[in-house]
């Protein structure tokens, strides 16, 4: 029942290339992929792009919630590759929610592309796929401690030591612990969606390196297949397997 659900409010949203122009009248264009043959539309807002319209290969699905800065250099980002391994592509689409002295933070959506029939005519549909949350996988899994010296990750069996004193960061300039949650990237490698969530322990940076959390397709979402650490301080030590 839940899967007729979200294939009736996908079906829903998608209307027709007859009506193409009409809902895009007004909209800035602001990312395009021909591979694909996907254009994203988008209002500014209050110093934003929100209100997005996804022209899919003709058909034009809504998005009213999604925000992306203005920034040309953090357009919206546009894949088409196929990440599930199903021998079909999916349309990833990566925003840009906002930038800054020690903060990225982003947002991935990935469609996967089914037939259906609308108004007597097949076509393909994107229907958006839950994506489990990069933060709430790395405050499930991934453990730390924070002293004036060292940073200590463990992530099941393995465990990092970093000395962070060629940081040159003040004690009193430390967070209490390891923060995740400023730097949050996303990209594809070897047809699998990654995650990069940025370690830092002082509010003016002091990044010592990214979670890496690889998905897989599983139960109808895309959720942790692995997490690793991945260092910026070059004197690290990993102890496990």
């Amino acid at each position: 029942m839940k899967k007729v659900l979200i294939l009736m409010i996908a079906i829903s949203l998608f209307t027709g290339l007859t009506e193409t122009k009409a809902m895009i009248n007004g909209y800035d264009e602001i990312a395009k992929s021909d591979k694909a043959d996907v254009t994203l539309y988008a209002k500014k807002m209050n110093g934003v792009y929100t209100d997005f319209k996804i022209d899919f290969q003709g058909g034009v699905l809504t998005r009213p919630y999604w925000i992306n800065t203005t920034s040309p250099t953090w357009s919206p980002q546009i894949m088409y590759e196929d990440i599930n391994k199903d021998g079909k592509n999916e349309l990833i689409i990566i925003l840009t929610k906002g930038t800054g002295t020690g903060i990225l933070e982003r947002e991935v959506h990935v469609f996967h592309i089914q037939n259906q029939l609308l108004n007597k005519k097949l076509v393909k549909v994107p229907v958006e796929i839950l994506v489990d949350d990069p933060i709430a996988i790395v405050l499930k899994n991934v453990k730390t401690d924070l002293s004036s010296n060292k940073a200590n990750i463990s992530i099941g069996d393995k465990k990092y030591t970093i000395d962070i004193k060629p940081l040159g960061i003040k004690p009193e300039h430390l967070f209490t612990d390891i923060y995740f949650g400023n730097i949050i990237n996303f990209e594809i490698k070897d047809n699998q969606l990654i995650a990069k969530i940025g370690g830092q322990i002082s509010p003016a940076g002091g990044n010592i390196g990214d979670i890496l959390i690889t998905y897989k397709f599983k139960d109808k979402m895309y959720q942790a297949k692995s997490i690793e650490f991945k260092p910026n301080v070059l004197n690290d030590k990993k102890i496990g397997n």
